[in-house]
């Protein structure tokens, strides 16, 4: 096997390990949201300074095989696509971040109204980011479509969150119960920016299967 070939296998095994991270901090920022475990163990932020490692590793070994090796076709497109890759992993690592910050200040107040649609909500986004991260990882650009049509989903969940919040917060004078509707939409709407990332990625996977670029369709002549 070409050296070439083996920094390539390195750097798809690399995306593989940040977007194993990412998927841990998703699953415990929102697991605190939704059990309410005062008692449950911080691990985000510790992930967090894991995933930032990874993100510069991965750019600086993307950088290099473009620079040693002068990739073309498939192979280039497989490096820029790690690249937008990484950076959305790398979002969505920050925006587990804000869940977990925010949720650590709700839980010390008694629950402001019943969490349906969130669990939902984190469901949808996950499948959607499992789904996206096997996509890439076989190359396969139909799952990674069908990642697409399931954000439209996430977004009217969140939708119907942020109405049923604003009409509480309408009904209500007390600071404490507003802002507590405040920190509860900011969440729903990190969540939704999650499954904003797998969408991204899920592009990107397109990309670098078909060399077809679907982004922003509408502006396309």
């Amino acid at each position: 096997m070409r050296r070439f070939d083996v920094e390539m296998s390195d750097l798809q095994n690399l995306l593989l390990d940040m977007a194993g991270l990412v998927q841990e901090m998703i699953k415990a920022a929102t697991q605190k949201l939704i059990t309410r475990n005062k008692q449950q163990v911080d691990t985000v932020l510790c992930l967090e300074k894991e995933v930032n490692i990874q993100e510069i590793v991965i750019d600086d070994k993307c950088l290099k095989l473009i620079a040693l090796n002068q990739p073309v076709g498939a192979d280039l497109r497989f490096i820029t696509s790690a690249m937008r890759i990484n950076s959305d992993l790398e979002r969505m690592g920050d925006e587990a971040v804000n869940i977990s910050e925010k949720a650590s200040d709700l839980i010390k107040y008694p629950e402001l109204k019943p969490l349906i649609e969130f669990p939902k909500m984190v469901g949808g986004v996950q499948n959607m980011v499992m789904d996206c991260i096997k996509a890439f990882n076989t190359s396969n650009a139909e799952l990674a479509l069908s990642v697409l049509a399931k954000d439209n989903e996430v977004d009217s969940l969140r939708d119907k969150v942020v109405n049923d919040l604003k009409n509480l917060m309408l009904k209500s004078s007390d600071i404490d119960t507003i802002q507590r509707a405040v920190d509860l939409m900011f969440i729903a709407n990190s969540i939704e920016r999650l499954g904003d990332h797998a969408t991204n990625i899920s592009e990107d996977i397109i990309f670098m299967v078909h060399g077809k670029d679907i982004r922003h369709p509408r502006t396309c002549r």
